[in-house]
């Protein structure tokens, strides 16, 4: 569970990096204890990628979530059209890596779209993916991860996204062309605003 909490941290520090949060409103937001947010902020801190909650060295502070994610359990199917099936779902969910970079960078091809749900209802995902497609390796792939991923997504063309250091981490732990996208991403996003 404390790598889960980490998570939610930095995933909220990124989210709003400019200092504005008090602790106390960050373990609110993360669901853990402000004790355990002051000292998980002070390790943070310690490396040199905060100050109280103002974020100091953002990309670094990606490079450190990136690397201490626990690996993502996800189902394959194969569908279609992933992307008119979301939009008539009418469940919970969050697109990440390529299908979400396409809607707001338009750098990579959507090869495979992935999304984050719900864990409790994968069974109505599965039933509902294999009444117009197929179960295995294929074109879609449903994470399930900490519910907290769902933090400031966004809709964008009628779609749910992840927000974007959560984009940004997701296509970062890809790899291959991914990491391509997150570079211009970053530019586009991070080192633009500072400027």
């Amino acid at each position: 569970m404390h790598g889960v909490k980490r998570e939610r941290i930095i995933r909220i520090l990124l989210n709003q990096p400019d200092g504005s949060l008090t602790k106390y409103r960050m373990s609110k937001l993360a669901d853990c204890s402000t004790s355990w947010v002051i000292e998980y902020l002070q390790v943070l801190k310690n490396k040199g990628y905060i100050k109280d909650t103002e974020v100091k060295e953002y990309e670094k502070l990606l490079d450190y979530w990136a690397g201490i994610t626990k690996k993502i359990r996800y189902f394959e199917f194969f569908l279609r059209s992933p992307v008119e099936f979301l939009r008539n779902i009418g469940l919970d969910y969050a697109l990440t890596t390529y299908q979400a970079e396409n809607l707001i960078n338009h750098y990579l091809f959507p090869t495979r779209t992935d999304v984050y749900i719900q864990k409790d209802d994968l069974p109505l995902w599965k039933e509902r993916i294999t009444q117009k497609g197929l179960l295995g390796k294929g074109n879609l792939r449903l994470l399930l991860h900490d519910p907290h991923v769902f933090y400031k997504r966004e809709k964008i063309d009628g779609l749910w996204v992840v927000s974007t250091p959560q984009l940004l981490v997701d296509l970062k732990r890809e790899g291959g062309v991914c990491l391509e996208a997150y570079e211009m991403m970053v530019e586009k996003h991070v080192r633009r605003k500072r400027d």
